[in-house]
């Protein structure tokens, strides 16, 4: 059977590989010139802790995909913890939150209970742990060199966070990084172990034609061609929608754009976790967002529609098309880039943002270009976190994913169907954890973030393996 994935992201590229894995024969359509190249992405959920908003079974679905991302992905994490502080004007109680983290401590276990493999965010009483304000006033008198302890990691909080504007206690939970460019790195040099998986990079997908099979019409480095497959997985993520239209096939969906920025802070913790603000989404005091990168780069979020929001930036299909009508504005954006004096004001309301609780952050000026994109959110909820799959027909699949820990889920799915279908048989195996070289994904990570106009260093991690 003939598979065609439609979209390189990290959807598709990880379908790609657990499809490869299993024999099966894969061409990946990319438009752009490297895997994974979308919306922004940082933080491996495990657990969504950002998210209050949603509901105790997406959290643990979060988790358990987290864990099973991370397995496939280890190159492409950042082993650092992530606070989570409520400020003083929060209507929320950090408490609030105690109930939903012993549950996901004991679903934790559960899953080592499992597969003792599962066990890659440490020892299950160190998922999360609380600090008074006393505690962390303790800390603000240590000196860390390289963290080795949950309490290490809570000193440059201890040290630059204004503690007269955050309620405690304050949660420090085993939420890792996950960086993008190491997730197409990782995505691409795996893919190429397997002769039987083909990846069309600079493929823009045209249209695709059901008949006995299905026929792709892409355009290539100017050419334009026409393949059949057996079976189609539409991953074109926020452009999913076109896919469906071209197929008649309906879908409801939300489109949303979105950006994180990007910030050196010279700064004298060497090692910081991430640290989350919460607040209220789309208020102006959203939640605030402190994610560390290699050599002293930040990326911030601040979910305030002038900031990582964007007025009319979430938009809705419609009974006439599955693909929603994002504004023209932002396709300019994502197809041409940035204008300076828009990344230079909207970086700068991002590091006042952070700032209000990191005084010291304030002196930060210099902007580089932003990590952003559109991403799609299946069905009717906005809120909606955890997603996975859906189908229109046998040999009809759509990768819908709105973070990326879900991509385990989705691709079990399809294997489901597929064994339904007697391409594969019912003892074809997960795919286990395909070894890669540091230093080649190192390399190859620092070139796209490169080529994609970052810091380089954004391609390195700092707690790697």
């Amino acid at each position: 059977m003939k598979i065609a994935i439609i979209g390189g992201g990290v959807a598709g590229s990880s379908a790609a590989i657990y499809l490869a894995n299993l024999g099966l024969d894969v061409t990946l359509f990319e438009k752009k010139e490297s895997l994974v190249d979308g919306p922004p992405m940082c933080h491996l959920h495990a657990g969504g802790n950002l998210y209050r908003e949603i509901s105790d079974n997406q959290c643990i679905q979060l988790l358990k995909e987290s864990i099973e991302l991370l397995r496939l992905y280890p190159k492409a994490i950042d082993f650092r913890p992530t606070i989570i502080a409520t400020p003083t004007f929060d209507k929320a109680n950090p408490s609030d939150l105690l109930p939903r983290l012993e549950l996901l401590k004991k679903e934790y276990q559960k899953l080592i209970d499992k597969d003792e493999k599962n066990k890659v965010l440490g020892e299950v009483e160190d998922y999360y742990k609380l600090y008074s304000k006393e505690d962390i006033l303790k800390l603000k008198e240590k000196e860390v060199t390289t963290p080795e302890t949950l309490d290490d990691w809570m000193v440059p909080f201890a040290k630059n966070v204004d503690l007269e504007k955050i309620k405690f206690p304050v949660i420090l939970v085993q939420e890792y990084g996950l960086n993008v460019f190491r997730i197409g790195a990782s995505a691409y040099l795996m893919l190429k172990k397997f002769p039987n998986a083909k990846i069309k990079f600079n493929s823009q997908v045209l249209e695709v034609k059901e008949d006995k099979k299905f026929i792709i019409k892409y355009i290539q480095n100017g050419q334009t061609y026409e393949e059949e497959f057996d079976y189609v997985i539409n991953s074109a993520g926020f452009e999913s929608g076109k896919i469906d239209d071209s197929l008649n096939k309906k879908r409801e969906r939300f489109v949303e754009f979105k950006a994180a920025y990007v910030t050196k802070w010279e700064n004298k913790e060497p090692f910081w976790p991430e640290i989350i603000f919460h607040g209220e989404r789309g208020t102006p005091k959203g939640m605030g967002q402190f994610t560390p990168y290699f050599g002293g780069y930040f990326q911030l979020h601040a979910m305030t529609k002038d900031i990582t929001l964007f007025e009319n930036g979430l938009v809705k299909s419609d009974e006439n098309s599955s693909q929603p009508n994002l504004d023209k504005k932002f396709i300019e954006i994502i197809e041409k880039g940035w204008d300076k004096n828009i990344v230079k004001e909207r970086t700068k309301k991002a590091v006042n943002h952070l700032s209000n609780f990191i005084p010291s952050f304030s002196s930060v000026n210099e902007a580089f270009k932003p990590l952003y994109g559109a991403q799609q959110i299946p069905g009717e909820d906005e809120t909606l976190r955890a997603a996975e799959i859906s189908f229109d027909g046998n040999k009809y699949a759509r990768c819908e994913i709105v973070k990326a820990s879900s991509v385990f889920a989705m691709a079990d799915e399809i294997v489901k169907k597929l064994v339904k279908l007697g391409v594969l048989d019912k003892t074809s195996k997960r795919i286990e954890e395909i070894n890669l070289d540091t230093k080649e994904v190192d390399e190859l990570a620092m070139k796209l973030a490169e080529n994609r106009g970052y810091p380089k260093e954004l391609g390195r991690v700092v707690f790697g393996v």
